[in-house]
């Protein structure tokens, strides 16, 4: 739709379409949030009614979707977020909002998920990640003489991780239009892939940004779009976006060469980790890279990769 635009001027909607197809939580919002949201266990004044077995209920719906385990502590943000939906739909309760859900389970469990998944993210998050992309990786790719790549973002959010890895690339290797470069970005909320997808960032986004790369990889909206930035056409054309369930089938037959799944098997138990992980094994070229988040690690949860350092792991081939 707006992939080949090379200048923003006055008259560009983007930022319209991107509101639409994005329900981000503004500080304003959160601070209406936080008003609003009153429920606290054991208190009884509040907008809904919250029952421990709603909550029971929903998060278990939550975790047959998603895999996604919501442990006891979620209890008050399940409130907050869902209680927004309720006023969304009109219901008065959770007991209507379950019966809701029940008759009309295929749609609204993808708004349940989509409200109750964390989106935190940022531009070269973990920039550790992203060096080792530009320098050791690329390095070997050149060295083999290969102009192909395949990188798979799981679990992209509103799109910084595979903007920042569609850059790296970039900067990594002069001619890249000549390569022949696919990045797939997916995400389980589909709220969260359509933001990505548009390319279109409030500057705030961006502050922490080298002002070579804002200037090299974005245009800057003027007029009634001042105060936001889009990804240029050439970076956003080497991304594919797509929703996905990452417990489901994968519908793409790539082998990759690259895997980025920061921050979202600490989300899963044991198990569904454990079989992610080999999953994401086969579908790895041999010696192909794994990125997990700072918080996350493969000990003795598999044979299939070594660690490099710095949550960098490479498959045993």
């Amino acid at each position: 739709m707006l992939a080949s635009m090379e200048t923003i001027d006055a008259t560009a909607s983007w930022i319209a379409i991107a509101a639409i197809v994005y329900r981000f939580e503004t500080r304003s919002e959160l601070a209406r949030t936080h008003l609003s949201m009153t429920l606290i266990p054991g208190v009884d004044s509040r907008e809904f009614e919250f029952t421990r077995e709603d909550f029971d209920y929903l998060r278990r719906i939550v975790t047959e979707t998603t895999g996604i385990v919501s442990s006891e502590d979620k209890y008050t943000m399940y409130y907050s977020r869902l209680a927004r939906r309720l006023r969304a739909l009109g219901l008065t309760d959770f007991k209507a909002y379950r019966d809701y859900l029940q008759r009309n389970p295929e749609s609204e469990s993808i708004e349940l998920v989509n409200s109750v998944t964390t989106n935190l993210t940022s531009f070269f998050r973990e920039n550790r990640h992203f060096e080792f992309l530009r320098g050791s990786f690329i390095d070997e790719v050149k060295a083999r003489g290969n102009r192909r790549l395949r990188i798979w973002s799981a679990g992209c959010s509103t799109g910084e991780e595979p903007y920042s890895i569609a850059m790296s690339l970039a900067e990594a290797i002069p001619d890249y239009r000549s390569w022949d470069i696919k990045i797939l970005a997916s995400d389980l909320d589909s709220n969260v892939v359509a933001k990505a997808a548009s390319g279109v960032y409030d500057e705030a986004r961006v502050d922490g940004l080298d002002p070579q790369y804002l200037k090299k990889y974005f245009h800057r909206g003027t007029g009634s779009n001042d105060g936001f930035v889009r990804v240029k056409p050439e970076i956003l054309n080497l991304i594919t976006f797509r929703q996905l369930n990452l417990l489901h089938s994968w519908p793409f037959s790539d082998i990759m060469d690259c895997i980025f799944c920061r921050n979202v098997v600490i989300y899963f138990d044991k198990p569904t980790k454990n079989k992610l992980v080999e999953r994401y094994a086969q579908q790895l070229v041999p010696n192909g890279y794994l990125f997990m988040g700072h918080s996350e690690s493969l000990y003795k949860s598999t044979d299939s990769f070594k660690l490099l350092g710095k949550t960098i792991y490479q498959k045993v081939a």
